[in-house]
C-alpha cells in the first residue's frame, strides 16, 4: 500500500511540473502578443488592388511610400492621364506614386453627354466624385503611406468639398490651384441655369443672358455650379488650422475670379500658405506648378 501511495505521489509531482511549464509558456506567449499589440502597427504595402486600379490612372512605383493624387480640372469626360505622365518629366518623383482619380463624369460620360441634368443631380454627381476620391485616399492611407493632394480648378473645388465633408486630416498636405472659397452668387446662379459666366480682369462677374446652345455645355456648367455654390469660409470656419494647405490663385483669373480680400484674410487667419500669381486661369498652372509642388509637398 505504501508503494502505491509513493508511485501516485511521484506522478502527481510530475503532473504538477508539467502544468507549471505550460502555464509559464502560455504567459510568455501572451506577454509577447501583448507587446506586439502595444507597438505601432506593421505597415504592409502591397501592389494596388484591381478595385482601386479601376478608379485611377497612375505612374511610378506601386509600393512608393508617398502618393501624390492630382484632382483634375474640367469637368471633363476624359480622365487626366496627361497630368500624371507630365509630372515625372518636370519633378524628381523617385519614391513617389503619381495618380489621378476618376470623377463621376469620367466613369460615366453620359452625365455630360446624355440628357440635361438638374442642379440637384449635379450636386449628387459631385458627391459621388468626392466619395470615390475618399475611397482611394483611405486605401493608400490604411497602408501607412503619406498622402498629398493637388486640386486644380474644378478639382480644387472637389478637394475643398472633400475637406468640408471628411475633415482636414484626410490627407497630409494639400495644394489648391485656381480655386475660390466664396464665389459670387450671380456667377454660380448663371451656371446653374446653364449660362456662360466669367470674370472680367478676375474681378467683375460677367454672365450670359441665354443658356449654352448644347446640352454638354449646359450640363458642364451645372456640374461646376453644384460645387462653386458652396461657402467654404463657413465650411472651414471650424477647422483650427489650414497650415498644411498651399493656395495659389491668379490675379486676373477669368474662369473663377481672383481671391477677394476677405477670402485672403480668412486663409491667413487659418495659417494657409498663399501664393498670388500674375496672370489668368491657365497661366497659373503653366507658371506656378513647379513652385506649388515645391512649397506644398517639398517635391522639386
Amino acid at each position: 500500500m505504501k508503494k502505491v501511495t509513493l508511485k501516485m505521489t511521484k506522478l502527481n509531482r510530475l503532473y504538477f511540473i508539467y502544468n507549471a511549464i505550460l502555464v509559464i509558456l502560455f504567459s510568455i506567449a501572451t506577454f509577447s502578443c501583448s507587446n506586439d499589440d502595444d507597438g505601432p502597427p506593421r505597415v504592409v504595402i502591397k501592389e494596388i488592388s484591381q478595385e482601386i486600379k479601376d478608379l485611377i490612372y497612375f505612374s511610378g512605383d506601386e509600393k512608393a511610400p508617398t502618393v501624390v493624387i492630382t484632382v483634375s480640372g474640367g469637368p471633363s469626360t476624359e480622365l487626366a492621364r496627361d497630368l500624371v505622365d507630365y509630372f515625372p518629366i518636370i519633378f524628381n518623383t523617385t519614391d513617389v506614386l503619381n495618380i489621378t482619380v476618376h470623377q463621376s463624369q469620367t466613369l460615366n460620360p453620359n452625365i455630360l453627354e446624355g440628357n440635361e441634368i438638374t442642379l440637384d443631380q449635379a450636386v449628387n454627381f459631385n458627391a459621388e466624385s468626392v466619395e470615390t476620391l475618399y475611397q482611394v485616399i483611405e486605401y493608400f492611407k490604411d497602408e501607412g503611406r503619406t498622402i498629398y493632394i493637388a486640386g486644380i480648378s474644378y478639382g480644387a473645388f472637389i478637394t475643398q468639398e472633400l475637406i468640408a465633408e471628411k475633415g482636414i486630416g484626410v490627407a497630409d498636405k494639400y495644394l489648391m490651384m485656381t480655386s475660390r472659397l466664396d464665389i459670387n452668387d450671380v456667377f454660380w446662379q448663371a451656371l446653374a441655369e446653364g449660362k456662360p459666366a466669367e470674370f472680367e480682369n478676375g474681378v467683375m462677374p460677367i454672365v450670359g443672358t441665354e443658356p449654352f446652345d448644347n446640352i454638354f455645355n449646359r450640363n458642364e456648367a451645372r456640374l461646376f455650379a453644384g460645387l462653386v455654390m458652396n461657402r467654404y469660409t463657413q465650411d472651414f470656419n471650424t477647422i483650427e488650422s489650414l497650415s498644411n494647405v498651399t493656395y495659389i490663385y491668379g490675379e486676373t483669373d477669368e474662369a473663377v475670379g481672383s481671391l477677394t480680400a476677405e477670402e485672403v484674410a480668412f486663409l491667413q487667419s487659418k495659417n494657409a500658405n498663399i501664393i498670388s500669381g500674375s496672370g489668368g486661369h491657365d497661366d497659373i498652372f503653366d507658371n506656378y506648378i513647379v513652385q506649388g509642388f515645391s512649397e506644398a509637398f517639398g517635391i522639386e
